[in-house]
């Protein structure tokens, strides 16, 4: 098989970023989303008394935050293929030498490196305004080194599902919000696992932990292999020229 050109993913992606800056919604989403998920958190640490510091020790409010990698990028990689053929830009893409691993691997990372970095930033942000403000022995208790490793390394897993279950959607899609609602239902169960923990229902332990992650990175290669499979050039074409014909 032959390997996906860097050129060709380089400029599907630049192509994307650009059009994300122009849909309002889009941009809405990844700046409105995340501050909703922090704005619970926040208020608990700065609400907690300081003799609530060691109950906090046993609790795992940070993990609330893994919602943001699994809602944003699903939003963003549901628009990614249905958002072109409403606009009547897909076919002349699709009719080019532009190989289906090439424009699948430029939507994908498209979605993914925005969506990362808007969650990290956000993570630093929470970080920042609790050794900030709030009492010094519950920023203690509430930041710890499992829970900043747990962030950093299911965040970029927690977004490719995400991701890829919202292009596979995005590819059977013919309507934007549609796309978007299922991709988000398809995000609610490690959304559900993550915020169960966080309420402590749910008692994370080392084999827990590298379930989850097993788990995801299959999630991830059964994703890819799916979105894959589900990319019908042919149909795609097809289906935006009959809505054309429909249209005229």
């Amino acid at each position: 098989m032959m390997k996906p050109s860097t050129r060709r993913v380089r400029a599907i992606f630049r192509k994307e970023l650009r059009e994300y800056r122009r849909t309002g919604s889009i941009v809405g989403t990844m700046a409105v989303v995340p501050l909703i998920f922090i704005i619970a958190p926040l208020a608990r640490a700065f609400a907690l008394p300081v003799s609530a510091a060691a109950t906090l020790r046993h609790e795992n409010l940070l993990v609330y935050l893994m919602a943001i990698p699994a809602i944003v990028p699903a939003t963003l990689a549901a628009y990614s293929v249905v958002g072109e053929r409403q606009q009547g830009t897909l076919e002349p893409i699709l009719t080019t030498p532009l190989r289906r691993e090439e424009f699948l691997l430029g939507k994908a990372l498209a979605s993914f490196i925005p969506s990362v970095v808007v969650a990290y930033a956000v993570f630093a942000l929470f970080l920042a305004c609790v050794e900030l403000f709030a009492q010094p022995v519950i920023a203690s208790a509430l930041v710890r080194g499992p829970e900043l490793l747990a962030q950093l390394a299911f965040t970029p897993l927690l977004a490719g599902w995400s991701i890829w279950a919202g292009i596979a959607i995005s590819t059977r899609s013919n309507d934007v919000r549609a796309a978007q609602q299922l991709a988000g239902l398809a995000s609610l169960p490690p959304i559900a696992i993550t915020s169960l923990i966080s309420y402590n229902v749910i008692h994370p332990t080392l084999r827990l932990v590298l379930g989850f992650g097993i788990a995801l990175l299959l999630l991830n290669r059964v994703g890819w292999r799916i979105t894959s499979k589900a990319f019908d050039r042919e149909r795609l074409v097809t289906g935006s020229r009959s809505r054309g014909e429909r249209q005229t």
